[in-house]
């Protein structure tokens, strides 16, 4: 069985057991449930939503809170002299797929 679930803008598919990077969540630790399944796979039937499954829910665990690795940024303007130098790192939530009930 395997879902496709959107959060923080994205859609991932998920299966149970999976370990997933999401963008970060506004939890510290504990379950975390995925309302926005978009589709549900099963054994050759698939339930598409329009634009959600109703009543599908993916449960999951949070394992951790990150950022990611840092990339770094050169932005220039030629001839004038104007340059400026910036670091970005993304945060993230690493979670396990524990559950998927369609």
């Amino acid at each position: 069985m395997y879902a496709v679930i959107e959060t923080g803008g994205k859609q991932y598919r998920v299966s149970e057991g999976d370990v997933i990077f999401v963008e970060k969540l506004g939890v510290d630790s504990g379950d975390v449930k995925f309302d926005k399944v978009v589709l549900v796979g099963n054994d050759g039937e698939t339930t598409v939503g329009a634009p959600y499954v109703k009543g599908a829910v993916v449960s999951a665990t949070l394992l951790k809170n990150g950022k990611g690795k840092k990339i770094n940024i050169f932005t220039y303007k030629p001839k004038k002299s104007s340059k400026r130098a910036m670091g970005h790192r993304q945060p993230y939530s690493q979670v396990k797929i524990e559950k998927i009930e369609a």
